[in-house]
């Protein structure tokens, strides 16, 4: 009997993993403050996976029952042919949703092709509405490409669009109104995400940085009226609508993505593949397994590898610990990762 759609990953805390984030390269064009040093050493090529592996490796988790995939970075589409990678996985049966993070780069010319490849819904980072600014966060980026990203994207028909945000104490706490209101204005949603302690970025103490949901939510309150909505997406956001009586009818949501405040582990049911092959298991943790070595020493072997991945399930941790007495014990950047 096929076991394509019959969840086979199931913890020994009863939490079912059904979303898979895929991390197709570790290299960006952009150099964010919060995600990786500036002088970065990016992963030798013949390490990574290969597409072919890829596109093997997820067949493998949708035969398991995940029915999200999300590819993610890194810049995702920075990867050379990738989108022949995300074609193949549009069309796999089982697969309800093929999603994908970006911070936008490349949107303006790729999002015609994600969206007839079966993309149906694109995350975009994006901190800051000024563009000095906003490249002094990239260290590269430039602001007018994201935008034009962005418009690419919703004139591609992409079905849901949300922009994720990183507030760092300091740096871009000033622009939570705006970056609220920018989304209200293009209609498209907003997560605020707590930075996440992971990598030396050096020169800066990310507990007295950070700014927590709970105080972002308060500032968003003295410019609107937020109700809790029940509402849940593939991911962790936590998501409020605004119910002013000229915005209530907005199909907007306000998330917030909480590591540090609000511990969303309890309902988690998320694993992650590195792009060199490494199952993690747990963001916050640093346990994983060798998938790109199960692979190669057996190529092609479609039943090692889904024993093996449904085996690596009764090592996914209760909960996540990002410090250790106060340091970070999570050493690998978000970049390698994967967002």
């Amino acid at each position: 009997m096929s076991l394509t759609g019959v969840s086979q990953l199931t913890d020994k805390f009863g939490r079912t993993v059904n979303y898979l984030r895929l991390s197709v390269t570790d290299r960006c064009d952009f150099r964010c403050i919060y995600c990786m040093s500036e002088d970065m050493t990016f992963l030798p090529r013949q390490q990574l996976l290969t597409l072919e592996e890829m596109a093997f490796l997820s067949r493998a988790f949708v035969a398991l029952g995940v029915n999200k995939i999300r590819l993610t970075g890194g810049e995702p589409l920075v990867r050379r042919n990738v989108q022949s990678l995300i074609s193949n996985l549009g069309k796999l049966d089982g697969l309800d949703e093929l999603l994908l993070t970006t911070n936008g780069s490349q949107l303006e010319q790729m999002s015609p092709q994600l969206a007839e490849a079966g993309v149906s819904r694109i995350n975009i980072s994006i901190d800051s509405l000024c563009p000095e600014r906003f490249a002094a966060i990239t260290r590269t980026g430039k602001l007018e490409r994201v935008l034009k990203g962005i418009e690419a994207a919703q004139a591609a028909g992409i079905k849901r669009i949300k922009l994720n945000s990183v507030i760092v104490r300091g740096k871009n706490d000033d622009e939570i109104i705006p970056l609220v209101n920018f989304a209200l204005e293009k209609g498209l949603d907003i997560s605020f995400i707590e930075e996440m302690p992971m990598g030396d970025i050096g020169g800066r103490d990310r507990q007295r940085t950070m700014v927590t949901s709970e105080e972002i939510r308060d500032i968003i309150g003295t410019a609107y009226s937020l109700l809790p909505s029940a509402e849940t997406s593939a991911g962790p956001s936590r998501y409020f609508r605004i119910t002013d009586s000229n915005i209530a009818d907005s199909d907007i949501r306000i998330g917030f993505i909480s590591p540090h405040s609000h511990n969303f582990c309890d309902t988690c049911n998320r694993v992650r593949v590195t792009s060199e092959g490494r199952l993690l298991l747990c963001l916050g943790n640093e346990n994983s397994v060798d998938l790109k070595a199960v692979m190669r020493r057996h190529p092609g072997d479609m039943a090692i590898l889904k024993t093996t991945i449904v085996e690596a399930m009764a090592h996914k941790p209760k909960r996540h610990y990002f410090y250790d007495d106060d340091k970070p014990q999570v050493v690998r950047f978000m970049n390698v990762t994967g967002g």
